[in-house]
């Protein structure tokens, strides 16, 4: 098999990527100094390339896998398989508008007021396709102007009929832009704290976005690289399953292990080992985190010697396993 080419993201991915995987068992090198880092597994070639950039390349086959965010996915609309939702890199994707603007005002009724003023709408953003997907899904866009496209505007070129409504390349600070380069934007945010800042009011939430794991659809209907690719979606979907489950202990009377069972659901298919107390196995097993608290009340009255820990990762190879053979019945159709 040919190296799997592995596409990570530059910039604001770039830290939580080296983290997660760390967590995950591959060890990453020399992200500080190239942008061709090693890797701890030579079936693998890693490059680093913006999150803009990573589902085109991965659409075009350029690499096999990639992280990126879903927004940027979107964005591209790239024909690519979404294989792990990593839940890191969390952000919201807003519509923001000056804040005289009156509170509880929609997108299309700002549009509206602005255009019954005879003049035309402008927004600033990163995000062309997203902005002009969501104008256009707008009852008082559809009204004027039915299913036209609002003009994109670039440095480079102009695309789309309808100037009444104009979506405004941004290259950073969009924040700035109202009032005087646009009437509102459309960015990414955390926390809202830098909209916030500059004036701005949060009025609609566009979409939620976090990193994801993507693949080339044509290498995924390749044998061997699709077993590796499902190798590396068992380890990355581990550290995020870890996440969220810890790992439990209890010593228990033999007597009680049954209501212990019966009793919390939760505690599925546990190890139970013998102790050297014959009255006595110990249950140990993962669970979700949000469970604990719950079954606590329960464990402390039939059981003792609670040991709780936080795996890295949780393998779920069972799922993967299914996710392949689902894979390989695709192909054989």
């Amino acid at each position: 098999m040919d190296k799997l080419k592995f596409a990570i993201p530059k910039g604001s991915l770039e830290k939580a990527t080296a983290e997660f995987f760390s967590k995950s068992g591959f060890k990453i090198g020399g992200t500080e100094r190239t942008y061709r880092p090693t890797i701890n597994d030579p079936q693998i070639e890693m490059k680093v390339l913006r999150p803009q950039e990573i589902p085109v390349f991965v659409n075009e086959g350029l690499q096999d896998l990639g992280i990126t965010g879903e927004d940027w996915v979107k964005e591209n609309r790239a024909d690519v398989e979404i294989l792990q939702n990593l839940e890191y890199g969390k952000i919201k994707l807003v519509i923001a508008v000056p804040k005289s603007v009156p509170e509880g005002t929609t997108v299309g009724e700002f549009m509206e007021s602005i255009w019954s003023q005879g003049k035309n709408f402008r927004i600033s953003t990163e995000y062309l396709n997203i902005a002009s997907d969501y104008l256009k899904n707008t009852p008082q866009y559809k009204k004027r102007f039915g299913n036209s496209d609002p003009m994109l505007v670039t440095p480079w070129w102009k695309k789309g009929d309808n100037s009444h409504a104009k979506i405004f390349l941004s290259f950073g600070a969009t924040e700035a832009k109202p009032p005087e380069d646009s009437d509102c934007i459309m960015d990414v945010t955390e926390t809202g704290t830098t909209i916030d800042a500059n004036n701005l009011r949060i009025i609609e939430t566009v979409m939620k976005s976090s990193a994801v794991l993507i693949a080339n659809k044509k290498s995924l209907e390749d044998h061997e690289k699709r077993e590796k690719i499902y190798d590396i979606v068992a380890l990355l979907k581990g550290v995020v399953d870890g996440s969220k489950r810890i790992h439990i202990f209890v010593n228990v009377k033999k007597e009680n292990l049954q209501t212990l069972l019966t009793e919390l659901p939760a505690l599925k298919n546990p190890t139970i080992s013998p102790l050297a107390d014959d009255g006595w196995v110990g249950v140990n097993t993962v669970i979700e985190k949000d469970c604990l608290i719950g079954l606590l009340p329960k464990i402390r009255k039939l059981a003792q010697g609670l040991v709780v820990y936080e795996p890295r990762q949780v393998l779920a190879l069972d799922e993967i396993a299914r996710r392949t053979e689902g894979q390989c019945a695709k192909d054989s159709k």
